[in-house]
């Protein structure tokens, strides 16, 4: 781990070394060139920069934090981006604005306004890109059937399965509905890119930093390709149904059956979705005790969760990686309660629920989703 962030730290001081010398990395090249030049025009018969798989660099988020400070933001100007309008009334429209909305709550809802307008901003940003999709429900989907590429993490990490507060849905639609109508959000620019201060990106060493929201920060390419004149892509319609989002969204639910299991799939067909043992350890069949296959990826543990407890009111569902450390029923003792893996608990009676991943062991971008462990 150590290793990993020292040769952070250095990719991060090469960036500075070469951006103070008034150069920049070109992206996916490998060469310097100088940024005056980078900027005029664009790169003859070059394809637009490959957009990468969102991984993290192994690192404690603490070092993170300092591995990030040590990145200088651009000394280049940062314009504006030009106004997007999307016409209201047709269903395009409909799932455009819900799949906006669902981006910047689950992104930055955390963050406030500004923090959900700066998500907006780069999704919007990335549908004139010509590296990306060209529906904005495409933009936000890209890659949510894969575990490495996703590109915006709710929708590929169970936090689809929080609802949100009416109020804050609303005011997530409201943003989006302003970002529809040509709001932009200045701060950013042209940013196609951000992350969440406490990680690191592989690729956050080789992209501009231009700005910082709350705990995000913000990117864009370097190179001609980071310039308003790359963001030229007209918008396609044709909006994809979200199935992901048929629970949330009228405009998505239409011909699609609503994901998430109607009943609890029976205890010996979970071994299929991740689970090497399982226990119900309470009476009411509503609380399970899991040892979980750390082979099928963190990202499957919330589809197993809900699996489990299909549409019951009360569920409270705790998974260990290591069987050894799982107990074998109630009470759980503290130093298991250490050792969770994942755990979920849902009570509809008061709309809680809670998705909780143990960090130690599993890296998450939103340390909301952390347990708190010693």
């Amino acid at each position: 781990m150590i290793a990993t962030a020292v040769m952070a730290l250095l990719v991060a001081a090469g960036v500075w070394a070469a951006q103070s010398r008034g150069a920049a990395f070109l992206a996916g090249s490998g060469k310097i060139v100088q940024l005056s030049e980078s900027r005029l025009a664009p790169p003859p018969n070059v394809p637009a920069p490959p957009v990468e798989p969102l991984r993290y660099i192994d690192v404690a988020p603490d070092d993170a934090v300092k591995i990030n400070a040590s990145i200088p933001f651009s000394t280049e100007p940062n314009p504006a981006a030009r106004p997007f309008k999307l016409k209201s009334g047709s269903d395009d429209y409909a799932r455009s604005l819900d799949c906006l909305a669902a981006a910047a709550y689950y992104e930055a809802a955390a963050e406030g306004d500004d923090g959900m307008r700066a998500v907006a901003q780069v999704v919007l940003n990335r549908l004139r890109h010509p590296a990306f999709p060209k529906t904005i429900c495409g933009v936000v989907f890209q890659g949510s059937d894969r575990d490495t590429g996703c590109q915006f993490t709710f929708t590929c990490d169970g936090s689809l399965a929080r609802i949100p507060s009416v109020s804050g849905w609303k005011r997530a639609r409201e943003i989006a509905e302003a970002a529809l109508k040509g709001k932009v959000f200045k701060p950013v620019g042209y940013s196609t890119h951000y992350h969440t201060n406490w990680v690191v990106p592989y690729w956050s060493g080789t992209l501009d930093k231009v700005a910082a929201v709350g705990s995000h920060l913000f990117f864009r390419w370097q190179g001609w390709w980071g310039t308003p004149g790359a963001f030229r892509g007209d918008y396609a319609g044709s909006e994809p149904v979200i199935a992901k989002l048929a629970s949330l969204s009228p405009a998505h639910a239409a011909d699609v059956q609503l994901a998430g299991d109607q009943t609890a799939v029976p205890i010996e067909k979970l071994a299929e979705r991740g689970a090497k043992q399982v226990k119900i350890v309470s009476p009411g069949g509503d609380a399970f005790v899991v040892v979980l296959d750390k082979k099928v990826g963190a990202s499957k543990f919330p589809a197993l969760a809900l699996a489990a407890c299909g549409q019951k009111d009360f569920c409270k569902f705790m998974g260990w990686t290591d069987p050894r450390k799982a107990p074998k029923g109630f009470p759980i003792e503290a130093e298991q309660h250490q050792a969770l893996s994942f755990s979920y608990l849902r009570n509809r009676s008061n709309g809680f629920e809670k998705m909780l991943w143990n960090c130690k062991e599993f890296v998450r971008a939103d340390q909301s989703q952390c347990m708190k462990t010693s």
